[in-house]
């Protein structure tokens, strides 16, 4: 190849490199001027100062499920509207905007001021409905603070209180259900982190607790055997003076084991336990 040659590749090289960045550029350019024109026709109408078409748009906006931009107007225009007959829509489908963006807190508010504002509404069964449910996309993991999973759990119970004959009854029954299993995990992890620490009086006194706010707990059987175990351990690392009240609690609550649970997996350990507490007893007595 001569060195023309090698001038002439050169050339072609860096022609077809301008090109590919032209035409990156023009595509660019392209997107960037459609998502200024989307932009500026959002800015029109809520710059426009017309109520009417501010609220047309939002509405198509919501079809369209883009809820942020739907939001945006209903904002501006909800206090237009306000004992107007097109207020009770607005204000119910701006309330279901923050839900779809999963706006929780601002979703449970709004659908608790729609049903104050409308208390005869025909939408008020779902907007009450939604109240409970706002809170329920709250409530977190049963390790964590449980104040949302409460507020859900008294929201759809004054759901049921309210429409006593919705379809829902049993959604918002069932919903219940699982958030009161919820706060019972939560009691049962408390309890056995006291237990796992070391802490076996506060681990008694939370399995009992949670035995006299969840009696028909599936965990039952096992937080029954946790208090005796409990119970022991505490009798165990108590000063002498203390020992023999505290061994004679360990008896009743294995006692009480046995009684309720014939056959169980823990059978042998809890008679290991009752039998261990009684012999205590016995040299305490004896002394």
């Amino acid at each position: 190849m001569t060195k023309n040659d090698g001038g002439l590749v050169d050339f072609y090289k860096i022609s077809y490199f301008c090109k590919l960045m032209v035409k990156k550029l023009f595509f660019l350019t392209l997107v960037l001027f459609s998502m200024a024109a989307c932009k500026t026709q959002l800015e029109k109408v809520r710059t426009s100062n017309n109520p009417e078409l501010q609220l047309s748009e939002a509405y198509k906006y919501y079809e369209a499920e883009e809820y942020a931009k739907a939001k945006s107007l209903f904002e501006l225009v909800v206090g237009s509207y306000i004992g107007r007959p097109e207020s009770e829509k607005i204000y119910y489908t701006y309330a279901y905007t923050s839900f779809k963006l999963g706006q929780y807190v601002s979703s449970a508010y709004y659908f608790k001021r729609f049903s104050e504002t409308f208390p005869n509404s025909d939408l008020r069964e779902d907007s009450d409905f939604m109240i409970a449910y706002s809170h329920y996309q709250m409530s977190p993991s049963f390790r964590l603070e449980q104040a949302s999973t409460k507020d859900a759990i008294e929201a759809f119970q004054l759901f049921a209180n309210t429409h006593p004959d919705s379809k829902r009854l049993g959604e918002a029954n069932d919903f219940i259900d699982e958030l009161r299993r919820k706060l019972e995990k939560k009691a049962f992890y408390e309890g056995r982190l006291y237990y796992d620490l070391g802490n076996y009086q506060s681990a008694t006194i939370s399995f009992k607790n949670l035995l006299q706010d969840y009696p028909e707990s599936p965990d039952a059987e096992e937080v029954r055997f946790l208090i005796a175990k409990s119970s022991y351990l505490f009798a165990e690392n108590s000063i002498a003076s203390k020992q023999e009240e505290r061994y004679n609690t360990t008896v009743e609550d294995a006692e009480r084991f046995i009684r309720k649970y014939k056959q169980s997996d823990f059978s042998k350990e809890i008679n290991s336990i009752k039998k261990d507490a009684e012999s205590k007893l016995k040299e305490i007595r004896n002394e």
